[in-house]
């Protein structure tokens, strides 16, 4: 397929000054785990890099493992290193290093919290943090309540003077493991800390590309009436992995592919993509209407499941040229399991916009490529004017916006190939954010904490779109259950999925985009 490379005018131009979080202490529960070490310091550290943590701010790591301040400042100092690949200034990573301090904690001590509690009145002293209290929850989900309840119990859930400071809490996915978990981990939460001071993360909403949907149904003209019904055919996303289960063999096994990933991140994608625009760019304006597109989302018909829904395993197989094995090898799995690892879903919105427009998700492990990505399919042209004189038929529209690995927007259209003949090929016109505006985006981890900071709630889930999402989700999982290895498809690791998922298409004379 042909290229045609858009440029972004004004790319090099200076940006407005982003605002300033004001002072604060930022806890982290889970310190010594891999999520802190792979995303939140590096995270941190290029937001202090960049200017942007508050003039004073300072990290109390908390976990059970016995660390001093010290111990924890070099593991800290040797995750920036290798996230950044050592090219990292040591002298801006020691000034970093200085404001992380370490407290041994057992989160079901009620001890740990007058200690924790000690902790911030002197970093509130030493830092000038103010009382404003970020606590950040990177422990696995079952530690959640536990970790909450007690930050209620000691106080530390409310703001000391509720006009001068701000406590906010953030809370890691998976948020319950379905719907009737979620609303008790919901009533927990909401016993410590206001709504509006919950924030349920989902990294993906905090990718350049993902909230640069916003400006592209909504900053440019052109695209908003195209879209619905009428001119779009259907629409498809894609999350693929090749990665296996790694070491999550044990935590996979009570998960699945749906609650791990399409429960939170390929809904909130869906959520974005359709629908309404509204009546402003506020927090509780977008989520408003992201919590009505998926209370419109039509139930998926249980007596006509295999037209709707497709689940698979992977056997072993090859993935980049690299054998693996299957996930019921992996370690940690039950070699009897009956858990997806693949699956597929056929939606439909019931509103006005999309009455009929049929949305294909799909998710896995082990396959082909890594990436996730959005794409518009448009309605054929109703009638091909060129006749006989047309060598091959004319493809339809698609806009294609790739969240990973490569962040950016294309738009497949027909041209004129040059020459006597009348033949039509598809070309691309392409829109990449490196290149448009030099560098990287900044990660995702980075943006989402910073707006915490702010107290912008815009990118982070609300109470009732996570209940709506398990409810929607909760009678399929609840029915493969009961199946059991009924209706579960394998596919070789390294495909694309099981062939299933190609007839599961093909029955809607459809086909899944070729990336």
């Amino acid at each position: 397929m042909a290229e045609l490379t858009i440029l972004a005018e004004g790319a090099k131009e200076a940006t407005s000054r982003p605002r300033l979080p004001e002072s604060c202490a930022m806890v982290i529960f889970g310190a010594s785990g891999d999520l802190t070490s792979r995303k939140l310091m590096p995270a941190l550290f290029h937001l202090f890099m960049d200017h942007l943590l508050p003039k004073c701010f300072a990290v109390i790591g908390c976990a059970n493992t016995s660390y001093s301040d010290e111990q924890f400042r070099d593991r800290a100092c040797r995750a920036v290193r290798e996230a950044m690949a050592g090219k990292v200034d040591e002298s801006q990573l020691g000034e970093f290093a200085q404001l992380l301090f370490y407290v041994t904690d057992d989160f079901s001590d009620p001890a740990a919290y007058t200690q924790l509690d000690q902790a911030l009145d002197k970093v509130d002293r030493d830092c000038a943090t103010r009382g404003n209290r970020l606590y950040y929850l990177a422990t696995p989900p079952d530690a959640f309540p536990t970790i909450v309840q007690h930050l209620g119990s000691a106080g530390l859930g409310r703001p000391r003077d509720p006009e001068k400071n701000w406590a906010r809490i953030i809370i890691e996915k998976p948020f319950g493991r379905d719907r009737k978990s979620a609303c008790e981990l919901n009533k927990v939460v909401k016993g410590a800390f206001q709504e509006e001071e919950i924030y349920r993360i989902d990294h993906y909403l905090g990718r350049e590309t993902v909230q640069n949907l916003f400006v592209l149904r909504f900053a440019n003209g052109i695209f908003e009436p195209v879209w619905n019904r009428r001119y779009i055919d259907h629409v498809q996303i894609i999350m693929a992995e090749t990665l296996g289960v790694e070491n999550r063999g044990a935590y996979y096994e009570q998960a699945g592919v749906v609650r791990d990933v399409v429960q939170n991140h390929v809904l909130q994608m869906l959520s974005l993509i359709a629908m309404e625009p509204p009546a402003r760019f506020q927090a509780n304006a977008v989520r408003d209407e992201k919590s009505k597109l998926l209370r419109a989302v039509r139930p998926i018909p249980l007596d006509r499941l295999e037209e709707f829904a497709v689940r698979g395993q992977y056997l072993e197989g090859l993935v980049e040229g690299e054998k693996v094995p299957a996930y019921r090898s992996e370690p940690k799995v039950d070699p009897r399991s009956t858990t997806e690892t693949y699956a597929a879903l056929k939606l439909f919105i019931d509103n006005w916009r999309w009455a009929s427009v049929p949305f294909y998700l799909r998710s896995g492990k082990r396959l082909a490529k890594r990436v996730t990505e959005v794409t518009v399919h448009f309605r054929q042209v109703p009638h091909i004017v060129f006749g006989d004189n047309l060598n091959s038929g004319i493809l339809p529209n698609i806009l294609s916006i790739c969240v990973q690995p490569d962040e950016g927007i294309n738009l497949r259209f027909s041209a004129k190939l040059p020459g006597t003949a009348m033949e039509i090929r598809p070309v691309k016109m392409e829109f990449r954010y490196n290149d448009a505006f030099g560098g990287e985006s900044p990660p995702a981890y980075e943006t989402l904490i910073l707006d915490c900071m702010l107290g912008d709630s815009t990118l982070f889930t609300r109470a009732d779109t996570v209940e709506s999402a398990w409810e929607l989700l909760d009678p399929l999982l609840e029915r493969w259950k009961q199946d059991g290895a009924k209706g579960l498809a394998s596919y070789r690791a390294g495909a694309w999925g099981p062939p299933e998922a190609d007839a599961f298409m093909k029955r809607d004379g459809r086909e899944w985009l070729e990336l």
